[in-house]
């Protein structure tokens, strides 16, 4: 029974070992003898024992943190970043048949790319333009990763650490930038509360009677205060006036 039995159970385990099933997300590259087959999936797919081999393929989107790279800005400064690269697979027979590990050439790719790029920036430019960074990174990747199958869909910058020494210099130069805008604010208001003054004086100067006014208004004012002592500015031509009034009664 045994030799009977043994050329079923070799053609029952082969046929079980033909069969392979494919995840929505993955493909299989297949390989005829060496050369490339195709490519297959998903669902159920059979594969020919010994006469083709199959490379699984997860199309499903990666994230791949890469790790802190320390920098030279272009003002020499001394930074460390770090940032997270977000790619796919788009071409399942390129990223088997023309890198050999294309997880490991992208990463050591998305690490010199990141170097490269913040260097080329002063520090400034990185804090403010962070954006511009991120878009700058992934346009290189996503150019250089083409001819892998690979699609780079998104870089963020997570950090920029800076030197502890720097950081105390960039917060006396933001205080400094505040003191400036608050010297120029003060002086603009300076400067415009003068010119109102004036243009003020030329129209009290036209009525004397807007003087007076503007004496009673004081007083109203200064009353309001409950003050214990009152100062009433009194017109040089009434002084005048009460001194000729007291020589014509002697």
């Amino acid at each position: 029974m045994f030799p009977v039995l043994l050329p079923v159970l070799v053609i029952v385990g082969l046929f079980v070992y033909a069969i392979r099933i494919l995840r929505e997300y993955e493909r299989g590259v297949i390989f005829t003898l060496g050369r490339f087959q195709g490519v297959k999936g998903p669902g159920l797919i059979f594969v020919i024992p010994v006469v083709q081999q199959m490379e699984r393929v997860d199309l499903r989107t990666r994230v791949f943190d890469v790790p802190p790279q320390d920098v030279i800005s272009r003002d020499n400064v001394s930074v460390r970043v770090n940032a997270v690269v977000y790619y796919r697979v788009i071409d399942p027979e390129k990223s088997i048949i023309q890198v050999e590990d294309f997880n490991q050439a992208t990463s050591e790719l998305a690490q010199t790319t990141l170097r490269s790029v913040v260097g080329q920036h002063e520090l400034d430019q990185m804090l403010a333009e962070r954006e511009r960074l991120n878009d700058d990174v992934q346009r290189i990747l996503d150019a250089q990763t083409d001819a892998w199958g690979i699609k780079v869909s998104n870089v963020e910058l997570k950090h920029i650490d800076l030197d502890e020494k720097m950081v105390r210099a960039i917060a006396k130069q933001a205080e400094a930038e505040r003191l400036r805008r608050a010297k120029i604010i003060d002086a603009e208001g300076e400067l415009q509360a003068a010119e109102k003054l004036v243009e003020a004086g030329d129209i009290i100067s036209r009525r004397a009677e807007a003087m007076q006014l503007r004496y009673l208004g004081t007083l109203s004012n200064i009353a309001g205060e409950k003050s214990s002592t009152i100062v009433f500015p009194m017109p040089i031509d009434f002084a005048k006036l009460l001194a000729g009034s007291r020589k014509d009664d002697s």
